[in-house]
């Protein structure tokens, strides 16, 4: 666990920090010893060196700045590239002629290029882009052409800004990534101690009330399929993890606003799953579309419905989900007598299109395929093929929207 915690609390970019601190301090020296080493050759010291000045001391006092991205805030980074931009367009004034025409530095020399990645470092590649843009274009600008030198200069800056932006969004994304990945094992970890404890305890008491009452009878019996409920609750809590209730109230299939991130059809799934209802399914989560997941699960609920409603409110059920490369098969299978053959086009007839919009329809209009197979006396199975990639255009496709499924349970 220190070991996460540290992982946690160390981030890639500080050594970009510290190191981006070390060679604006070291830079600005620089600056200052070209300027008094060539201090003969300019025409006007007094701009040079006032301008140098100026660096220095803003550079030693904004060091704290860049000890993270959180300081260094966007007034600032502008007000920091606005010096070095100054810098570059007061060189002609300063420099003697003569040393301007031979390409000489400009008076915050290499300086610029810390401005430069210090956009790159707080905003990514397009900050360092905007920033190294505007460095290229004040250098250009001050020596009235472009020379071969220049060119090579500005185009250095550039490349290796934006590299180093694109990277820094990188590290950011993997700091993410193992973040969330530390906060799952913990959760895993701290999940199987609890179920450990729970199925030493807990489950085994729920089991041992769920037999007794039944063999006793009565209200005793009611006892049992109570606890018989909980146990069954706590397994799959146990398993699977809290299932997430839906964002609003209008129901399972109801879309919540602004989510296009895939949805684990699982997690939909197990509010169906009690002590008559087995859902059983990979280990891993089953992702579908937000649409898919929703009108699947919709599904399943409308044939569970049909189930309770008629083979019995008590009827076993046996929910299987399959995860293959390019669809997902869900099944649902019963305990009941079976369908009589021709049952479903009577009910269609009578207007009872429980089957026929509830679970059909709504596969048909996700590119796939709802399948009822029933012998009689043997049960009935409804087998829902859903494509990973939805080909029938979905809701926002077809406009249409199925009947909440309270109240399908009709064949």
């Amino acid at each position: 666990m220190r070991r996460e915690a540290a992982a946690m609390s160390m981030s890639v970019e500080q050594p970009l920090w510290r190191a981006l601190t070390a060679y604006r301090a070291l830079t600005a020296v620089y600056a200052v010893a070209i300027a008094v080493v060539a201090r003969d050759s300019y025409e006007r010291p007094q701009v040079a060196f006032g301008y140098l000045a100026v660096l220095l001391v803003w550079t030693l006092a904004t060091l704290p700045r860049f000890t993270g991205a959180a300081r260094c805030t966007r007034p600032f980074l502008a007000v920091d590239t606005g010096l070095a931009l100054a810098g570059i367009l007061l060189t002609p004034l300063a420099d003697g002629a003569g040393r301007h025409a031979a390409d000489g530095p400009t008076l915050p020399s290499i300086w610029t290029a810390g401005a430069v990645l210090a956009c790159a470092l707080k905003g990514g590649w397009r900050w360092a882009a905007a920033a190294s843009t505007l460095v290229g274009a004040a250098n250009l600008a001050q020596r009235g052409e472009a020379s071969p030198n220049t060119l090579h200069n500005v185009l250095l800056v550039w490349v290796a800004a934006i590299a180093i932006g694109y990277v820094v969004e990188v590290a950011r994304a993997s700091e993410r990534t193992l973040a969330r990945a530390l906060e799952i094992q913990a959760a895993t970890r701290e999940r199987e101690r609890l179920a450990r404890d729970i199925h030493d305890g807990v489950l085994q008491v729920l089991a041992m009330v769920q037999r007794r009452g039944t063999a006793v009878g009565g209200e005793a019996a009611e006892l049992g399929r109570l606890a018989g409920e909980q146990e069954a609750a706590l397994r799959r809590l146990i398993t699977q993890g809290p299932v997430p209730e839906p964002r609003t109230a209008a129901g399972p299939d109801a879309a919540p606003e602004d989510d296009t991130r895939p949805q684990d059809l699982m997690a939909l799934l197990g509010r169906y799953a009690d002590a008559r209802v087995t859902l059983s399914g990979p280990g891993t989560p089953v992702e579908l579309a937000p649409h898919a997941a929703r009108e699947t699960a919709a599904a399943v609920g409308a044939a569970l419905d049909n189930v309770r409603t008629h083979v019995g409110s008590g009827a076993r059920a046996w929910v299987l989900v399959e995860d293959e490369p390019d669809q997902v098969l869900v099944s649902v299978r019963d305990e009941g007598p079976g369908i009589p053959e021709g049952r479903l086009a009577e009910a269609a007839e009578e207007g009872r299109l429980g089957v026929a919009q509830s679970i059909r329809g709504r596969l048909r209009d996700l590119g796939g395929t709802a399948e009822l197979v029933s012998v009689p006396g043997q049960g009935t199975e409804v087998e829902l093929t859903v494509p990973k990639q939805d080909q029938g255009g979905g809701e926002a496709a077809t406009g249409r929207r199925y009947p909440a499924r309270t109240g399908e349970g009709t064949q």
